[in-house]
C-alpha cells in the first residue's frame, strides 16, 4: 500500500473512498493537487475542522498540493441541517467571517516550496455565474430523484426544505469542477457527513467533463459512548479562536479525555509516530492514573492550534491553581479564563470567606463552608484558611480582581470581584 494511505488506514481517517485502489495508483503516480473546503457559517472553526486541516497537513507533508477553500459563496446557502432551516446571515458578517477563518486554515499549511499551498474563495467563480448559465450549465447535471435520495433531504422533506438549501448540493460540485478546471485538482476530502455532497461532485466532473476525479471521507470522531465530539460537559462548542473557546479550556479538554478513546484520538490529532503512540498506550495501560498519553494530547493539539507559549501558559495556570505554582505569575488573561472553566463566581468586596466559598460553588452552604474551614480543607490563593470570620480585602486579590479557593486537594473554583462602580 502507498505508505501515506497506510498511515492514514492505521490512525483510521479512512471511512469511505470513491475506489481505494484507483486512488492509491493515483497518489503514486506523483504530486496530486487535492482541496478541502471550510464555510463561514460561524466566526470560527471548531475542533471538528482539525480533523480535516491536519489531514490536508499530512498530505501536504507527503508531497501533495493543498487548494484550501473558504467558502464566501456557499456560507451564504448553508449545507442543509437536519433540524430546520439555516438563519440567512448579511452578505457583510459572511465576508467578514471568511476573513477570520482564512487565517485559521492558513496556520496548518505551508505556502513556499515544491508543495505549496493555494487559498481559494468559491465567491470568485459563484458570483460571475447568472442564473441561467448556473441552470443550464450545472442543474442540467443533476437528476432530482437522486437529490431527494440524500439522507439529509429525504428527513427534510415532511417538515419542508427551501429550494436554496436543496441547491447547495449543486455549488459544492460546482466548487470541485471549478477548481479541477483551473488548477487540476483531482482528489477532495471531508467529514463523512459530507460524502454525499463530495460525490455528487465526482459525479458531476464525470458527467459534464468526462474526467475522473477522487473523493475521500473522514468518519465522524466520537467519544466512547458513541455521541459526538467536540463538546464540554456543559454541552458548549470547543472553537479553535481563542476569544471562543481560551487555550487554557482548550487545554484541559483534551486533558480530560476518557481512557478508553486517548490513543484513538492521538493518531488523528497529533503528528506523533506510530512507535511514539504505542509508546503512550502501553503507559496508559500499565500507568493509567499517571495519565501520560492525556498530557501528550493536550500539549500536542494546543501547540498546533494556539502555539507553545499558549500551552505553556496554560500548563502553568492549571498547575497554580492546585497549590504547585505562583498565582501571582500568571497573565490576568490566563486566570480569568481557568476560573471560568472552573465555574467561578462573582462577588463584591467586601465578602466574607463563607460566602466567598459558596458563590465559588466549592459548597452548598455557608455552614459546609464553615465546616471545611474547621476540618482545615479551605484554601484561598494556596495558602490554608484557618478563620472562618475572615472578610477579602483588596491585597487578598490576584491580578487585582482574582481570588483562587480550593477545598481540599481537587476542588478548585475562586471568584471574580466586580466594581461596584
Amino acid at each position: 500500500m502507498n505508505a501515506l494511505l497506510d498511515d492514514l488506514t492505521w490512525r483510521g481517517l479512512l471511512a469511505q473512498s470513491t475506489d481505494p485502489e484507483a486512488l492509491e495508483a493515483h497518489l503514486d503516480s506523483g504530486p496530486v493537487r487535492f482541496y478541502v473546503g471550510f464555510d463561514p457559517t460561524a466566526q470560527s472553526l471548531h475542533i471538528g475542522h482539525l480533523v480535516q486541516l491536519l489531514l490536508a497537513q499530512r498530505l501536504q507533508r507527503a508531497g501533495h498540493l493543498p487548494y484550501m477553500l473558504v467558502g464566501g459563496a456557499t456560507g451564504l446557502i448553508g449545507d442543509p441541517k437536519e433540524t430546520g432551516e439555516r438563519v440567512m446571515n448579511s452578505a457583510d458578517v459572511v465576508a467578514g467571517w471568511v476573513e477570520r477563518i482564512r487565517g485559521q486554515v492558513e496556520r496548518f499549511v505551508t505556502f513556499d516550496g515544491p508543495a505549496a499551498a493555494t487559498m481559494v474563495n468559491n465567491y470568485d467563480w459563484a458570483s460571475t455565474m447568472n442564473v441561467l448559465e448556473f441552470l443550464r450549465d450545472v442543474g442540467k447535471h443533476f437528476p432530482v430523484n437522486r437529490m431527494l435520495a440524500r439522507d439529509v433531504v429525504a428527513r427534510r422533506l415532511e417538515e419542508g426544505i427551501s429550494y436554496t438549501e436543496f441547491s447547495y448540493v449543486l455549488l459544492q460540485s460546482l466548487d470541485y469542477r471549478e477548481l479541477h478546471r483551473r488548477h487540476g485538482v483531482t482528489l477532495q476530502f471531508g467529514g463523512s457527513d459530507q460524502w454525499g455532497n463530495i460525490t455528487a461532485g465526482v459525479d458531476f466532473i464525470r458527467r459534464s467533463d468526462q474526467a475522473r476525479v477522487h473523493a475521500v471521507a473522514t468518519p465522524l470522531i466520537t467519544k466512547a459512548d458513541g455521541t459526538k465530539f467536540g463538546k464540554t460537559a456543559g454541552g458548549g462548542t470547543v472553537w479553535l479562536d481563542p476569544e471562543l473557546t481560551s487555550p487554557y479550556a482548550f487545554h484541559q479538554f483534551f486533558l480530560n479525555t476518557e481512557d478508553a478513546k486517548v490513543v484513538d484520538y492521538l493518531k488523528v490529532f497529533t503528528m506523533r509516530s506510530p512507535e511514539e503512540i504505542e509508546d503512550l498506550a502501553r503507559q496508559a495501560e500499565s500507568e493509567p492514573h499517571k495519565r501520560a498519553a492525556q498530557r501528550a494530547l493536550a500539549d500536542d493539539v494546543t501547540d498546533l492550534v494556539h502555539g507553545s507559549a499558549e500551552r505553556e501558559a496554560a500548563t502553568a495556570a492549571a498547575a497554580a491553581l492546585f497549590g504547585r505554582g505562583d498565582l501571582s505569575e500568571l497573565p490576568g488573561t490566563t486566570l480569568e479564563a481557568a476560573l471560568r472553566e472552573a465555574g467561578a463566581g462573582q462577588v463584591e468586596l467586601p465578602v466574607s470567606i463563607v460566602d466567598a466559598f459558596v458563590a465559588a460553588g466549592l459548597v452548598d452552604s455557608k455552614s459546609a463552608a464553615r465546616r471545611a474551614i474547621a476540618e482545615g480543607g479551605a484554601w484561598l490563593n494556596n495558602t490554608r484558611v484557618e478563620d472562618a470570620e475572615r472578610v477579602l480585602e483588596p491585597s487578598d486579590l490576584v491580578a487585582g480582581r482574582f481570588a483562587v479557593l480550593r477545598r481540599g486537594r481537587r476542588n478548585v473554583s475562586g471568584v471574580m470581584v466586580t466594581d461596584r462602580s
